[in-house]
């Protein structure tokens, strides 16, 4: 390896325009408002997968934070280079939530609760849940 690049996201939350934005960066610096709900990244195709199935524009904080968990134990599943829940060392993921109420960073025994569920409901169904269909 020739050296280690860190391409950062950034996601908030615009007031004028009532919703949530996603910007990726490539190496060079170029910025990307991604669509959506997802962005890039090694797994992101894997997380997207989950994401694409999971995702509704009406979900509350609950479900948003369940949907995303889910998406990360796929893509931790599929990537090597991503890393899910781990439940012996109790190391979990951070989860924000950004609205127009502002930031919240979810407390270590809120994500641990959801990475609990998501991993007991994995044993039950390895490939996870199952889209609902309107």
């Amino acid at each position: 390896m020739q050296g280690l690049a860190v391409v950062p996201l950034f996601a908030g939350y615009d007031p004028d325009a009532a919703q949530g934005r996603i910007f990726s960066y490539d190496v060079t610096g170029g910025r990307y408002e991604e669509t959506a709900f997802h962005s890039v990244g090694s797994g992101s195709v894997f997380a997207r997968g989950a994401l694409k199935k999971l995702y509704r524009p009406d979900l509350g904080e609950a479900d948003a934070v369940l949907a995303v968990v889910q998406a990360l134990y796929d893509a931790a599943d599929d990537d090597s280079a991503t890393g899910g829940p781990d439940l012996a060392r109790r190391i979990f993921p951070v989860v924000s939530v950004i609205t127009a109420a502002g930031h919240r960073r979810l407390a270590d025994d809120e994500v641990a609760a959801v990475a609990d569920r998501v991993v007991a409901g994995r044993m039950r169904r390895p490939d996870g849940p199952v889209a609902e269909l309107d």
